[in-house]
C-alpha cells in the first residue's frame, strides 16, 4: 500500500542556543527538571528560541470493531456511539478537561456502527460501520485502510490551515485495546500475552478469554508482518486515522501530544514507516493498561504523567497540556541572571 509523506527529521540547529537560554534563567542548572527538557523539545520542534502554542486542538477518532462480537470486551458495541454523544454534549471526561484548559475538541466519526446526528464539532469521516471481525478475516481492506490514513491526514491539514501548531489525538472504540495489543505484538515482538490488558474492565475469566481469542487471531494471520498489512488486518478505522494524523502532523512540523495505549499503538505504525515522527511527539502519560509501559520503553519515551489513567479519549493529553504551557512560558518570560541582577 503506497504512502507519500515528506517527513523530515526535527531540526537540531538551535539545540545549543536553546540549552543556553534555559541555563541562563534565574535558577540552579537543571532545577526545573523535566520541564527544561520539555521546553528544549518544543523549541526544537518549532525550530525557534521563542516557541508558542497556537490554537491547540484535540481530535477524537471514533470507530467500532468487529472483534467485539467474539466477546473481547466487557461493554457492548453500542457504547461507542453513546460515548460520542457524550463527548458532543460536553459530559465526558475529555470534554471537561478540554474545556478547563481551553483546548478545542473535535470528534471524527471514523467508523462508528451507527448513524450519528449532525453536530458542529462532529466530523463525518466514516469509512464504514465498524471493521470486520479479525478472528475470521482482515479487519479492513487495503483500500479502506489507505482511505482512513488519508482522512486522518486531511483533518490535521485542516487544523494546521486554521492556525493550529499543537495537536493531540484521542480515540473511542469498544474493543480497540484488542487491536492495539495485536499491533503492538506484531510490530515490536513483545509476547502477545504481555500486550493484552483488561481494557474497559475485564475480570480474570474475561481477560483469559480475550487472550485465547487474540491468540487464535494471531495464529490465523501469523504471516502478516508489514506495518500497513498489520494495520489493515488487526486495526480499526479510528486507529488508521490516528496513524494518518501522526504522519501529516509530523510532516507539517506540528507539536504532537500522544495519549495512551491505543493512541501509542497507532503511533507505532507511523514510527515503523517514518521513524522521524517521534521527534515531534510529546508523551503525555503512561497508561494503567498493560503493555503501554513496554511500548513507551520501545519508543525510548519519557511520559510527563503517571496517574494510572486508562480511559483513552485523549484525557491524558488534556491533563498534561498545562505542563507544555509552563515550559513555554518559563522559556519565554522567566528572567535571566543578567536581567534580574542575580549572581550566578
Amino acid at each position: 500500500m503506497p504512502l507519500d509523506f515528506a517527513i523530515c527529521p526535527r531540526s537540531e540547529t538551535l539545540r545549543s542556543l536553546l540549552q543556553s537560554k534555559i541555563d541562563q534563567k534565574t535558577k540552579p542548572l537543571g532545577s526545573l527538571g523535566q520541564l527544561e527538557s520539555l521546553a528544549l523539545q518544543i523549541g526544537l520542534c518549532q525550530d525557534t528560541l521563542t516557541p508558542a502554542l497556537n490554537k491547540p486542538c484535540i481530535i477524537i477518532f471514533a470507530g467500532d470493531h468487529g472483534i467485539v462480537e467474539a466477546g473481547v470486551s466487557a461493554y457492548p458495541q453500542t457504547v461507542t456511539a453513546q460515548m460520542v454523544a457524550n463527548f458532543l454534549s460536553g459530559g465526558a471526561a475529555i470534554s471537561v478537561f478540554a474545556r478547563q484548559n481551553k483546548l478545542e475538541l473535535l470528534i471524527a466519526d471514523a467508523g462508528v456502527n451507527a448513524d450519528l446526528e449532525g453536530h458542529p464539532r462532529l466530523i463525518d469521516a466514516k469509512i464504514g460501520k465498524g471493521t470486520k471481525n479479525f478472528l475470521t478475516s482482515p479487519a479492513m481492506t487495503a483500500g479502506d485502510c489507505i482511505k482512513a490514513l488519508q482522512a486522518g491526514a486531511d483533518l490535521v491539514l485542516q487544523q494546521h490551515n486554521n492556525g493550529c501548531n499543537c495537536i493531540g489525538f484521542g480515540e473511542m472504540g469498544i474493543g480497540n485495546t484488542s487491536s492495539a495489543a495485536m499491533l503492538m505484538h506484531c510490530l515490536t515482538g513483545v509476547p502477545l500475552v504481555e500486550c493484552i490488558g483488561r481494557g474497559a474492565g475485564l475480570n480474570d475469566d474475561q481477560l483469559q478469554n480475550k487472550v485465547n481469542l487474540l491468540q487464535q487471531a494471531l495464529n490465523r494471520h501469523k504471516d502478516i508482518i508489514e506495518p500497513l498489512d498489520v494495520l489493515a488486518t488487526f486495526g480499526g478505522f479510528e486507529i488508521a486515522m490516528l496513524a494518518g494524523a501522526y504522519f501529516k502532523a509530523a510532516e507539517l512540523k506540528m507539536l504532537i501530544m500522544v495519549d495512551g495505549f491505543i493512541a501509542s499503538s497507532a503511533l507505532l505504525v507511523a514510527f515503523k514507516l517514518y521513524p522521524q515522527v517521534l521527534g515531534f511527539c510529546i508523551f503525555s502519560h503512561v497508561s494503567g493498561e498493560q503493555g503501554h509501559q513496554a511500548l513507551l520503553e520501545y519508543f525510548n519515551a519519557k511520559p510527563l504523567l503517571n496517574l494510572d489513567l486508562r480511559l483513552g479519549e485523549g484525557s491524558g493529553i488534556a491533563l498534561a497540556y498545562p505542563l507544555l504551557q509552563s515550559a513555554v512560558v518559563f522559556l519565554n518570560e522567566m528572567a535571566t541572571f543578567a536581567e534580574a541582577g542575580v549572581d550566578r
